[in-house]
């Protein structure tokens, strides 16, 4: 962390009074919002001085076309951390929340995500010209190699957790066809490769581009594969049509457009994105037991149920293998009618209140700072809430009791109400100081209490220590 305060003081010529990490999300990168009364910045912590190196070049180059990215205006001398510009709260992810909830996408709503789409031509194509695609990381081409791992990726993390019959040699041969179709397809563009509603931030109703570290020289498709079929963006097939002819009409002003041949090119990399996302959702589900990436499997299955209803030819045996899958009994069962799920999650106050991924807005959030800390006396330090002596402390003294029956009424009776009109999500959520004892021992008596209680799936996650457990119906 020194590191990031020294970059700001050199930047700004004041100390940051304020120092707030982000929650942590898929990236192992770190990411902290530094402030004073005089400027706020965001600071990055990356894990890799090459990953680094190729957002910074990207954003300044990104800058000189005047496209709409984070300015980075400091970096340390070892390559490893930088400041960018604050671009605020808002992903775009968050300001569709209700369209994502609902299936049905307000004016506004549409207007920013139309307003998104008509930016991404300019990126791919004003964004290739004259850069440097050696700087990439880890490739600077979509190419045939890359292709197969994700093709491999999903077949070991997903397909094959399954537990479903299949040849392996075919499907091989068929992933080789397969990876011709999508090489065949004309890649001279900038290739942004995680093009999704999160990595789209909103400031002063303009949307701003940020988290392309991993772009790379690529086709077109790919990109608008990734937006428009994002597993949990809720999208209708009606609206999908229209986003994607006004993303259509902006990349025809940059260069001229084979609409037939555009959406022929376009279902094949609507296909393999789907089966990248399954696999990245199978790995961290099924391998990490991270129960937030299983929730998204039935949204993405019932995109790729409606894709394999279209006209793909070049490789049979592929084809078929998903449409078994797609009927398998633990698939049918989930992309029905699910029951009411409570997450209950644990944290700390210093890294900020948990989002809620489930359009919902949030739910309950609990208070713990008040009740006497453990963590204060050092024989307690290194443990957590889930440790008997931190236990019997917090039990002993009792205001964590109190706490916990004024939380259990107000919980028990929001449980009951959400099952008697079928909601599907409730969220509580206990912080503390430092998201290590008083706010970990109370999530873990409230999901175990739900779990008592009622018939409802809970999904408890203590934040800080990255421990994930779903107690099923």
């Amino acid at each position: 962390m020194n590191e990031l305060e020294n970059l700001f003081f050199q930047y700004t010529g004041h100390k940051p009074n304020q120092i707030t990490e982000f929650a942590a999300s898929g990236s192992k990168r770190k990411y902290f919002r530094l402030e004073n009364e005089h400027e706020v910045l965001i600071g990055v912590k990356g894990t890799s001085v090459e990953e680094n190196k190729a957002f910074i070049t990207m954003a300044q180059h990104f800058v000189n076309k005047s496209l709409p990215v984070p300015r980075v205006l400091a970096q340390s001398d070892d390559g490893q951390y930088y400041l960018q510009e604050d671009l605020g709260n808002t992903t775009l992810f968050d300001f569709i929340a209700q369209g994502r909830k609902t299936g049905v996408f307000s004016v506004e709503e549409k207007k920013m995500l139309r307003k998104t789409l008509q930016l991404l031509p300019s990126f791919q194509v004003k964004g290739a010209e004259g850069f440097d695609f050696s700087v990439c990381y880890p490739h600077p081409d979509f190419n045939e190699r890359t292709i197969l791992w994700d093709l491999n990726y999903f077949k070991y993390c997903f397909l094959k957790a399954t537990g479903l019959d299949f040849q392996e040699n075919k499907l091989e041969d068929d992933f080789q066809h397969f990876t011709k179709v999508l090489m065949s397809v004309p890649a001279n563009t900038f290739m942004y490769r995680d093009f999704q509603t999160r990595n789209v931030m909103i400031k002063e109703e303009q949307p701003y581009f940020i988290d392309f570290q991993g772009g790379r020289r690529g086709p077109l498709h790919y990109d608008i594969a990734s937006f428009l079929w994002q597993a949990k963006a809720n999208f209708s097939d009606e609206l999908r049509m229209e986003l994607l002819d006004d993303y259509i009409d902006a990349l025809k002003k940059l260069q001229p457009v084979n609409q037939e041949e555009f959406h022929h090119n376009l279902k094949h990399f609507v296909l393999f994105r789907i089966l990248q996302v399954l696999g990245a959702y199978g790995f961290r589900g099924y391998f990490e037991k991270k129960p937030h990436f299983l929730q998204s499997i039935p949204y993405a299955l019932a995109n790729l149920k409606v894709i394999l209803k279209s006209d793909l030819k070049g490789y049979p045996y592929l084809i078929d293998v998903l449409q078994r899958m797609c009927d398998l009994k633990d698939f049918q069962d989930l992309l029905v009618q699910k029951p009411l799920v409570v997450k209950v999650i644990s944290f700390s106050y210093k890294k900020g209140i948990p989002n809620d991924d489930s359009g919902n807005g949030g739910g309950f959030v609990f208070d713990c700072r008040a009740v006497n800390n453990p963590g204060k006396y050092e024989r307690y330090a290194q443990l957590t809430g889930l440790d008997q002596p931190v236990i019997d402390f917090l039990e002993q003294d009792g205001e964590i009791l109190t706490l916990l029956e004024q939380a259990y009424a107000m919980v028990d009776a929001s449980v009951k109400r959400y099952k008697e009109r079928k909601f599907i999500h409730l969220m509580v959520c206990f912080g503390c100081t430092g998201g290590r004892h008083r706010s970990v021992y109370a999530a873990q008596k409230m999901a175990e209490r739900i779990r008592q209680l009622f018939d409802v799936e809970v999904q408890l996650v203590h934040r800080e220590q990255n421990i994930e457990t779903v107690f099923s119906v």
